[in-house]
C-alpha cells in the first residue's frame, strides 16, 4: 500500500489497477478532494503479498472489480463520482 498525504477523513482505501482509466479517474478525485489515503495497484504485485491483498478486497468486493474503494468502512465498487464525495463529505 502507498500513503497519499492529505486531510484525514478517517480510513480510506482504494484497491486499482495500474492500466485501468476508471482506477486512475478514482484517485484523481481522491487527490482533488485533498484527502489521505492508501492505495494499491492490485496487478503490480506477486506472490504472496499478491494473494493476501486479493484476499482482503474479497471480504469487500467479493467479485475483485476494479476500483474499490473503502471509506470508514462503507464500500464503494467502481467509479461513482457522486457516491464517493458524499461519503467524503460526511
Amino acid at each position: 500500500m502507498y500513503k497519499v498525504e492529505g486531510t484525514n477523513k478517517g480510513e480510506i482505501k482504494l484497491y486499482a489497477l495500474s492500466t485501468c482509466i476508471w482506477c486512475k479517474k478514482t484517485r484523481q478525485l481522491l487527490d482533488d478532494s485533498a484527502v489521505e489515503y492508501n492505495y494499491v495497484y492490485v496487478d503490480e504485485l506477486t506472490g504472496e503479498e499478491k494473494s493476501a491483498v486479493k484476499d482482503e478486497l474479497k471480504q469487500w468486493n467479493p467479485e475483485c472489480s476494479y476500483p474499490t474503494v473503502i471509506i470508514n468502512g462503507r464500500c464503494i465498487v467502481g467509479y461513482d463520482e457522486d457516491e464517493i464525495t458524499a461519503e467524503l463529505n460526511k
